[in-house]
């Protein structure tokens, strides 16, 4: 009885799927930050990013905001390892002629406070993108 069931249930699931397919024909979809063009078309590459040069940083544009980081942030932070920490921690940021952590980042015994354990939750890449990705009229003033 119980196959006999099971038999009835799984034709009644077939044919209530059965004519049912899929949309595989979409419409082109605009995205303003890829240049108003369909995704299905080529375009010409985003001009690349200018970093300052060593030594330079980024002037801020409003009270409290945290450094911004004059580089590509390339390097990983996961739950293992802080790569940030390789150049900016205080035991080796002289050496590294890399900005030091501030001390508000730092345990009494000058390890990393786990609450500023994802630098870039803060702090982010800036650079001179010749071509803005979306138009902005921010002012600090």
């Amino acid at each position: 009885m119980k196959k006999l069931l099971t038999a009835v249930a799984m034709l009644f699931m077939l044919n209530a799927c059965s004519g049912q397919q899929a949309d595989t024909q979409a419409d082109p979809v605009n995205i303003a930050s890829l240049g108003q063009s369909e995704i299905t078309e080529v375009r010409a590459a985003d001009v690349a990013p200018t970093y300052p040069k060593r030594g330079k940083s980024i002037e801020r544009t409003f009270v409290h905001q945290p450094p911004l980081i004059p580089h590509k942030a390339q390097y990983p932070i996961n739950l293992k390892k802080n790569s940030c920490m390789n150049c900016h921690s205080p035991a080796k940021a002289k050496r590294m002629k890399a900005t030091e952590i501030d001390a508000s980042h730092l345990l009494a015994d000058s390890k990393l406070n786990k609450h500023y354990y994802n630098c870039t939750q803060c702090h982010v890449p800036q650079a001179d993108n010749k071509q803005p990705l979306v138009e902005n009229d921010f002012s600090a003033k």
